[in-house]
């Protein structure tokens, strides 16, 4: 999940921990996800460290599948009734699009924000809103370009169902894209989250579409860039 922030009156570290500290900052940790993937490629690094060519490429492809599974520390606003963005990376859509039709919320359009995430994004998906989990659903689908608008609807995708206290219902839909083969989502339903935990991921390339309730207010546009879990996508109304 998500990591929190440093609590309030945390003594301050000193020497050799305050480095050690200001390089955790500067260097995101790896999501487990990605361990096999880093690992490997320093596997084939130390086997063949006797051959100049062999070890340069498997620390460069360890190095690379190390910052595509980058996990970085975010803190989401404290302010009540925002909805953060899922995931880190450009806006691809801001408008009213109908549901997923195995979410059986309706033939009406709702408001919608679609994330596409290149290949270079953070791609953990966080939690937009805390709530309940009420559905989880994996589909079968393409693989189109993740920024083509009929990716929503054609694609590999799995959707997660959150449910405010208040009653309102979000749908956030992580969907495979071109070069994305795989859908982690870690959530279950029944599951009590908190708005910026981390609760999946896709790899490599995606998008995320977030489904809000009707009447819902926007504050992003096509083309702004997101920061998952930091970025505010929406305000509702008390």
């Amino acid at each position: 999940m998500a990591r929190r922030p440093t609590p309030p009156g945390t003594p301050e570290q000193t020497g050799l921990g305050h480095v050690a500290d200001l390089v955790r900052s500067a260097i995101p940790p790896l999501h487990p996800a990605g361990l096999p993937f880093v690992a490997a490629p320093l596997a084939v690094a130390a086997l063949g460290y006797r051959r100049k060519w062999l070890r340069r490429t498997g620390l460069f492809a360890a190095a690379a599948c190390a910052t595509f599974f980058r996990h970085p520390h975010r803190v989401p606003p404290n302010r009540p009734g925002v909805v953060v963005a899922p995931a880190d990376g450009e806006v691809a859509l801001v408008d009213t699009a109908v549901p997923p039709a195995e979410l059986g919320l309706g033939d009406q359009p709702l408001p919608r924000v679609s994330i596409f995430l290149s290949v270079l994004d953070v791609h953990v998906q966080r939690v937009p809103v805390s709530g309940l989990v009420t559905e989880v659903i994996y589909k079968k689908g393409q693989f189109l370009s993740a920024d083509l608008p009929e990716a929503s609807d054609a694609n590999e995708r799995n959707t997660m169902v959150i449910e405010t206290e208040d009653g309102r219902k979000f749908a956030v839909v992580q969907i495979a894209g071109l070069l994305a083969r795989r859908i982690i989502c870690e959530a279950k339903v029944g599951d009590k989250l908190t708005i910026g935990d981390t609760y999946g991921l896709i790899r490599f390339g995606s998008r995320v579409d977030t489904y809000f309730p009707a009447g819902t207010k926007l504050l992003v546009n096509p083309g702004q860039r997101t920061i998952g879990a930091e970025t505010v996508l929406a305000e509702l109304d008390s």
